[in-house]
This record gives structure tokens, sequence and C-alpha cells, in this order.
């Protein structure tokens, strides 16, 4: 048994392209590691028997969250950390964390996860969120067949809302796909998110991660219909999620011909959506209504704000349009001054 008293909890299918990494970057940090195969065909479950203390088998029934609440049942620890196969640790403060595990008993931990995505020119950026991982078994599980998310166990109480940050950094690598299988990842998705929607209650999250599937796949009104959907169910803009849809549904209006509708969007959820990344996107919507000199106004606003780091690779295309609108506003002096921010930039980017 490990001597750090946390399980770090992976479902797995067919991941030999990446348990092994996964898996080799975690056990220097003596976590007791689970993994729970899903049925896999390939060399998958041997590599996991290399680096994991337990590697069990569940029977795939179309449900994340069942199988993530059996590894997590399986763990000798009560203190969890999930992860994917396909998510490297790149950083994690292990006295830090069991430190805030102490402070914060009651709470779900956040990794801030830095995503490779890959652009339809083939580029590969990144993007950051901060996403709950770390939590006590005894108070906490998952639901949702898929896109799972950490809930308190009926009866036994907790809070979904309240995180803490994790002195973990994670990267993940499964949203840089080739076209074809992001496509059929997201078409399994749809088929797992229609069935909860017909066993289930609606809810404001189902509909943003329906809107999220169509959005990939570039179907455009589905994406609107779900959206918006979800935005009537919800007045509560403060979970993340909420942001994102707003954010999605614009995108999906520029892309619909609706350009007008996407800055209206923006404008009506701009007092409650303070946020780098959504002014961002609001930026951009504007620059799409060939408003340029409040876009600016935007963008330099986004460079500033308190989470800009978490714009990851989109705070170089912020910087980007900065130095593009500058020059054409004849103001070469600030272009300049944000061209050198945009090599800064361009440097910490490579360095991570």
């Amino acid at each position: 048994m490990s001597k750090i008293p946390v399980s770090v909890c992976i479902i797995a299918k067919n991941e030999e392209l990446h348990i092994g990494e996964c898996l080799g970057r975690i056990r220097p940090y003596g976590f007791e590691i689970v993994v729970a195969d899903t049925g896999s065909t390939d060399q998958t479950r041997q590599i996991a028997s290399q680096y994991a203390d337990k590697v069990i088998d569940f029977g795939w029934c179309d449900d994340f969250s069942a199988a993530r609440n059996f590894c997590a049942m399986h763990a000798s620890y009560k203190l969890v950390l999930a992860l994917d196969c396909d998510e490297y640790i790149e950083k994690c403060d292990v006295p830090y964390l069991l430190q805030l595990a102490k402070c914060y008993p009651g709470m779900v931990g956040a990794l801030c996860i830095q995503s490779l995505v890959s652009g339809m020119d083939g580029k590969v950026s990144r993007m950051k969120d901060n996403v709950p991982r770390f939590y006590n078994k005894k108070l906490f599980a998952y639901k949702g067949a898929v896109h799972e998310q950490i809930v308190p166990i009926k009866g036994v109480g907790g809070a979904p809302c309240e995180n803490f940050l994790l002195p973990v950094e994670v990267v993940h690598h499964g949203y840089a796909l080739p076209p074809a299988q992001m496509r059929a990842k997201q078409e399994r998705n749809l088929k797992l998110l229609h069935h909860m929607r017909e066993t289930e209650k609606e809810t404001p999250y189902l509909c943003f991660q329906l809107g999220q599937s169509e959005l990939v796949l570039e179907n455009c009104e589905e994406a609107i219909r779900h959206y918006e959907r979800g935005l009537r169910l919800t007045t509560d803009c403060q979970p993340l999620y909420v942001h994102s849809m707003v954010e999605g549904l614009a995108k999906a209006y520029v892309m619909a011909g609706r350009a007008a509708d996407a800055l209206t969007l923006m404008e009506h959820y701009e007092p409650l959506c303070d946020s780098a990344r959504f002014v961002f996107y609001h930026a951009n919507v504007l620059m799409d209504n060939h408003e340029p000199l409040r876009a600016l106004v935007k963008y330099v606003k986004a460079t500033m704000m308190p989470d800009t780091d978490m714009l990851g690779s989109e705070l170089m295309f912020c910087y980007q349009h900065i130095i593009e609108l500058y020059h054409m506003f004849g103001e070469d002096d600030l272009a300049d001054v944000f061209y050198r921010k945009y090599q800064e930039c361009q440097e910490t980017l490579q360095k991570e």
C-alpha cells in the first residue's frame, strides 16, 4: 500500500497509446493507483499492470459514472483523485495537497487541466480549465452517464459548488484528435446524452453538453436549440459551464450567419460573466459585427484580468488581434508594446 493516503482512480479502454505515460508520471508521487479496465482488446491491461496497485475489470454499460464509482469503490483510501488515461500530471505538490484536504474536508478539489486542442487549420492550441476531480468518496460520487460530475451522496452532505484549487497541473491530450476520431467521439457522446435526456430530468448542464457536441460536429441549428434551451432552464450564472454555454451559443449564432444575435447575447450576459475568456469571446463577436474599436478595448481588457492565464493559447490570439488593430488605427508604438508581450507569451507556452 502507498504511503500517501490518496488513491488515483482511472477508467480505461483501449488506451495503450497513453496509459503507460499517464501511470508512469503518477507513480513517483507515491499515490495508490487503481485502474478499472472496461473491456480493452489491446495491451492496456498489461501495461496498466506494470504500474498500478490494482487493475480491476468493469463490464461496460454505457455509463462513465458507474465505471468511475466502481473504480473508487476498490480504492484503499477515502481521498480519490480521478484522472483519464490521456491526462499526464506535469506538477504536483503532495504535502500541500494533503494540507488542503485537511483544511477543506467537505469540499471538492479542482485540477488545472491544460487541454491540447486541434483547430480547423490542424494547429494545436492550449486551453485551461479548472475541473473538479479530487473528493472524499464517503461524501461524494460521480453522476451522469457521460460528462459526469461529482455530486454529494444523498443523505451524507457536502457542497457541490464549493471547490478549492489543487496544487496539481495536468495536460490533457484527448482533444488533439484527427477529425474522424473527434467526430466518432462526439457521436458516441451524443448517443449517451440523448439517452440521459430520455431517462432523466432535463438539466441546463445536459443541454449545454448536447450543444457542445453538436457545435463540434458543426450542426449549428441543433447546437443553438440545445444552448437556448439550457439558458432558459437556468437563471444562475455562477457555474462556469453557464459562461461556456453563452460563449458556445454566440459561436453557433456566428456560424449560422447571425452575428447580430451573438452580440446581443454577449452584451446581455456581460455583467454576469466577468472572466478573461468571456471578454475575449465578446471581442471576437464585436469583430464579427465590424466594431474593431470596441473589440480592441475588450481584447486589451482580457490581457489585464486576474484570470488571464486561463486563456491558454488564446492569449496569443488576443495579442495578435491587438497588434493588428493598433496598426490599423495607426498606433504603431502601442502595437510594438503588445508585440513584445506576444513574444513573451509565445516563449512561456513553448516551455509548458
